[in-house]
């Protein structure tokens, strides 16, 4: 059993010092878990086992055949490990299709453009969009710009601060661009550094507004863009996006239960998810970057 604990709170040191920040916890809280948190970093096993299911099944993505083989294995081995109980529950999840994608930057000189579709955004016509671009680096310039807007490609070119704060235009930019006429929108990458690695994530759309396709290029693509806007330089991209989003699938939930032996009565919640995106092998997120604890709340 102490193998087992191990193998469940070793995740939870990533999440050290957001938990500590939360004022619903306790002194006696905050050293009850330290005590668990250390338990767990005297055993790999966590780290065997999150790897050996990124080795295994690789991406994750809802809608897959890895995701569902992955769910297999982990209800297989929490049996083994001696849970009291395990059992799934069957949930529909989003079945979104990334397909083939790309951006060509044509104007003023040819560049293949490493992208990432965003999660949930609509496909091109075939053919793909073909349009000049306008860079804003926030919505508020994007507001100063509006008459400009109409038929061109927006790109975000929003620094990263935080997640929480630039993450915005990942979620939001599309509806964002498509208010003011865009026929398709881009955001740098949100991350704070990048090696020509585009980075991928969920996206919105407003079913008042007209939806529109919205996609990642790299940091160094899009302060390259910045560039050539701020020079003058008439600036045209082509976007292809084969997304499609079909009807949803079928997955499971993973529910276990260790019923305890001074405290029966009283319960202890620990959660995740075990879906990963396509393009990675979802090893910090999905695998081990999000739990929930106790009533739902959430930390990452």
């Amino acid at each position: 059993m102490k193998y087992l604990l191990s193998s469940i709170i070793a995740f939870l040191f990533l999440w050290n010092a957001p938990i500590q920040s939360q004022s619903v916890l306790s002194q006696e809280h905050r050293e009850n878990a330290q005590k668990l948190i250390d338990t767990a970093m005297e055993s790999n096993l966590a780290w065997e086992r999150l790897t050996y299911m990124a080795d295994t099944y690789g991406p994750r993505f809802p809608g897959t055949e890895n995701l569902e083989q992955s769910i297999d294995w982990i209800v297989e081995t929490m049996e083994n490990d001696g849970f009291d109980r395990v059992w799934t529950q069957p949930v529909m999840v989003p079945n979104w299709k990334r397909n083939g994608e790309s951006a060509t930057l044509l104007s003023p000189r040819t560049k293949d453009l490493p992208m990432l579709g965003l999660g949930g955004s609509i496909g091109t016509a075939e053919g793909g969009i073909t349009a000049e671009v306008i860079v804003v680096q926030n919505f508020e310039e994007l507001e100063k710009v509006s008459d400009q807007v109409e038929g061109k490609i927006v790109l975000f070119n929003a620094e990263f601060t935080s997640y929480g704060r630039t993450v915005q235009y990942r979620t939001n930019g599309a509806i964002e661009a498509a208010r003011h006429g865009a026929v398709a929108s881009l955001i740098r990458s949100v991350t704070p550094y990048s090696m020509q690695t585009p980075h991928t994530g969920v996206m919105y759309y407003d079913e008042e507004v007209k939806k529109i396709p919205h996609a990642a290029i790299t940091i160094e693509d899009a302060m390259l863009i910045q560039r050539l806007y701020d020079r003058g330089e008439p600036i045209e991209i082509r976007l292809k996006m084969d997304a499609e989003t079909l009807p949803d699938a079928e997955s499971r939930n993973i529910i276990a239960e260790i019923e305890g032996t001074d405290f029966p009565d009283e319960i202890i919640v620990l959660g995740g998810h075990i879906d990963s995106w396509d393009v990675g092998e979802g090893v910090m997120d999905d695998g081990g970057g999000r739990c929930s604890l106790g009533s739902g709340a959430t930390y990452e």
